[in-house]
């Protein structure tokens, strides 16, 4: 078993490399969410870096990392379509971040307690089918979604799979071979080379792919062989100098406080980013090689302290987002350190280094972004689920299916509603247990019989032929729903009518609320 890390200091040489990997990661999506949300390109970064920074710091967690979200676009997208301006906006994601700390006074973290594991790890394997399918149209240089994109349904009417194929069709030979370059490197590293020297275990595999991916586009460039189009590389917003830089942030217009599209927009980015959050940070303890428990309530109140930072300084929304978490899990990350630091590298390369940062070739991070998909949805993790049985297996695949057709809400909502049949099913086949010989029935009640066991109990118990000698054992019994109780004193009234005996056995401590002049 793996040593337990006390100290973010001491677990530095893990978190550094992979904060590095997480930064790589962030990157495009800070940028290509932004762009899909309508938003200024630079207020996606700075999301990323309050998420990083900000959250890092407050938040509980050990590997969550916080960013924008593609669970929020359409709702950012709708309400800059509303609200007159951007900085008027900025206030609604003030108020969402306010609103959050109120969440995590009221304790509202306990909600994500209640979805089924199953469901939890159906949404780590279909963010990871997500990620395979949206990015394989990047690694060969078609870009026209925006990088993050999560949704089924496209605008123009096809949808993730139809619109797969049309992508394919649009292949740019130099952006395709830098992409499966990269997708093979990271294979070749992880698979042959980390299990032949520990050296390779202190380099991360994506550093390699990008810088590697740099050298083959500008030997391509200046060989005369073609080059990657413009579309195909990251494109950050470049400041000639501080002022410039320093206009890139904006703030809110305090004004619109009075708007109630500001203040409808507040309230829905909360509920939302919250629901994403509580999520994904049980996603994040189920990925966590330690198994840690992160602190729900403490968690709401980081993401309310991460949006008002963000909000003021002119960014996105901000939720915990399972990709980035992902990846810092599978890069080896152990304290909040690698979120932290991933979230200063944001910000000092987009200051200081924008024009190298550009040179990135957009299909060598689709790479990074596909293979971490594999590992959310490797085939060992649905034989395990298949293996544990069907109460854990159909909700699994139904969530995976349903967050792949829908969105990640809807989806993890379908998910708890079939876990929840599967309880109530298991509890009702195990709550009430019948068995006869000849004309001796015992009727045996246990845990908790509520309403839905009143069917069977009732129609068991009118089964019973006359003559017969009945033992009702409800000493077993912690529950005993009032219709319940009914049934069974309204067979205690006419058993006499059959000639059958009836022996009620009760705990000492517990009546159940049944009439005394029939159980005497």
């Amino acid at each position: 078993m793996a040593q337990r890390t006390n100290s973010p200091l001491a677990s530095l040489s893990a978190d550094l490399p992979a904060s590095l990997v997480v930064f790589l990661v962030a990157l495009p999506l800070c940028l290509g969410i932004a762009l899909g949300s309508g938003a200024p390109l630079f207020s996606g970064l700075i999301a990323g870096i309050a998420g990083g920074i900000v959250i890092g710091i407050v938040s509980g967690s050990n590997l969550s990392v916080s960013g924008p979200a593609a669970g929020l676009t359409t709702i950012v997208a709708a309400a800059l379509l509303k609200i007159p301006t951007f900085d008027a906006f900025l206030l609604a994601v003030v108020l969402a971040g306010a609103f959050q700390l109120a969440f995590g006074f009221l304790k509202f973290g306990i909600l994500g307690d209640y979805v089924p594991s199953a469901v939890i790890k159906a949404m780590l394997a279909a963010i990871g089918i997500i990620l395979i399918l949206k990015q394989l149209p990047h690694l060969v240089g078609y870009n026209a979604d925006y990088e993050g994109d999560e949704t089924f349904l496209q605008p123009d009417g096809s949808n993730t799979f139809s619109g797969l194929f049309d992508r394919l069709n649009h292949i740019v030979p130099t952006a395709a071979l830098i992409g499966l370059i990269a997708l093979g490197i990271q294979i070749l590293w992880e698979k042959v080379l980390v299990k032949k020297s520990k050296i390779f275990k202190l380099i991360p595999a994506p550093l390699v792919v990008v810088v590697s991916a740099i050298l083959i586009n500008q030997w391509l460039i200046k060989s005369g062989n073609g080059s990657m189009p413009p579309h195909a590389l990251v494109s950050i917003p470049v400041a000639s100098s501080i002022g410039e830089f320093s206009s890139f942030f904006t703030h809110p217009d305090f004004s619109a406080i009075t708007n109630y599209q500001v203040w409808l927009t507040a309230a829905t980015i909360a509920i939302v980013a919250s629901l994403e959050t509580l999520l994904n940070i049980e996603a994040a303890d189920e990925l966590d090689p330690y198994q840690r428990v992160t602190p729900t309530n403490r968690e709401l109140k980081a993401q309310g302290a991460g949006n008002l930072v963000s909000g003021l300084l002119g960014g996105l929304p901000v939720t915990s987002v399972i990709v980035r978490t992902s990846a810092n899990v599978n890069a080896g990350a152990k304290t909040k350190m690698s979120t932290i630091i991933h979230g200063m590298l944001l910000l000092l390369c987009v200051a200081f280094i924008p024009k190298i940062l550009n040179l990135i070739p957009l299909p060598a991070l689709a790479a990074v972004l596909i293979f971490t998909g594999y590992k959310l949805a490797k085939p060992s993790i649905f034989k395990e689920l298949y293996k544990k049985g069907w109460d854990q297996f159909i909700p699994f695949v139904v969530t995976i299916l349903a967050i792949l057709l829908t969105d990640l809400l809807k989806g993890i909502f379908i998910g708890c509603l079939v876990g929840l049949f599967f309880v109530l099913r298991s509890n009702f086949r195990s709550a009430v247990f019948i068995v006869n010989d000849n004309h001796q029935y015992l009727f045996r009640l246990r845990k908790d019989v509520s309403f839905l066991n009143k069917p069977i109990v009732k129609a068991k118990l009118e089964q019973v032929p006359e003559n017969a000698t009945v033992i009702i054992d409800t000493t077993r019994a912690d529950f005993l729903d009032r219709d319940v109780v009914e049934v069974i004193e309204d067979f205690l009234k006419h058993a006499p009518l059959k000639n059958i005996r009836v022996e009620l056995k009760q705990s000492p401590y517990n009546s159940h609320g049944f009439s005394k002049e029939l159980t005497a």
